[in-house]
């Protein structure tokens, strides 16, 4: 019969080579599933100032306004994880005017770009949230998901439209966004994605949200099925 202490001690010894053991197939695991392919390697170039029109339907870019999208420093950030950004404000031919934001990052596998959502990054210049909700948007035969918001700061008030895409997957963020994101990892690949806001200054939300629909499906239906793609993911079920 062995003696208790040694018995103790060859457990001990059992457990310790079996915590190392799992820590080496855990370091191995992660190895193996940690995304190294990018999947904008396999797309063509993406150029955002050439793939959006500065004029299509009813909409005309408006060069003489500059639309700040963000501050001086919350810009800075969202250029070190961001390759490529745009900014336009459009008016319509009955003298209506939209907003256009759009960010798009070529390793979208991470957190980095959860701190640049709009509802955070309004707060951040001091703008109060009234309205946050969750809806869709319809162009076409796509069914968009999209939050809305109310952002105010004293006299103005503006309503926004806002997705995010990971690879070819239009989502919010959260668990959607995450669920995607594990999805293209454990297919070995990192996904790059975007977000697209749309806004308008507007004390009637419900106006501002339809004129925003509006701007959107306008600008859908000047872009091919491919253009489309790149901005707002797959239709679903194809």
């Amino acid at each position: 019969m062995l003696d208790p202490k040694m018995l103790n001690r060859r457990r001990a010894i059992l457990s310790s080579i079996g915590l190392g053991l799992l820590m080496v197939s855990s370091a191995a695991v992660t190895k193996v599933l940690t995304p190294t392919a990018k999947l904008s390697a396999g797309k063509p170039a993406l150029d955002l100032n050439a793939l959006v029109p500065a004029d299509f339907g009813d909409w005309k870019e408006d060069r003489t306004l500059v639309s700040a999208v963000v501050n001086p420093q919350t810009e800075a950030a969202m250029n070190a994880i961001y390759s490529q950004t745009l900014s336009r404000t459009y008016v319509s031919k009955a003298g209506e005017r939209i907003m256009l934001s759009i960010a798009y990052g070529d390793d979208q596998g991470g957190e980095g770009t959860q701190a640049h959502r709009p509802e955070i990054c309004y707060a951040a210049q001091g703008f109060g949230i009234s309205s946050n909700n969750v809806g869709v948007l319809t162009t076409g035969e796509r069914k968009i998901p999209v939050r809305r918001l109310v952002a105010s700061n004293g006299p103005r008030n503006e309503p926004i439209t806002y997705w995010v895409t990971v690879g070819d997957q239009a989502t919010l963020p959260g668990l959607g966004r995450k669920l995607t994101q594990l999805a293209y990892g454990l297919g070995g690949q990192v996904p790059d994605g975007l977000l697209f806001r749309v806004s308008s200054i507007q004390r009637d939300e419900a106006v501002a949200f339809k004129l925003q629909d509006k701007f959107v499906n306008d600008l859908f239906s000047s872009l091919d099925a491919k253009q489309q793609v790149r901005l707002a993911g797959k239709i679903q079920g194809s």
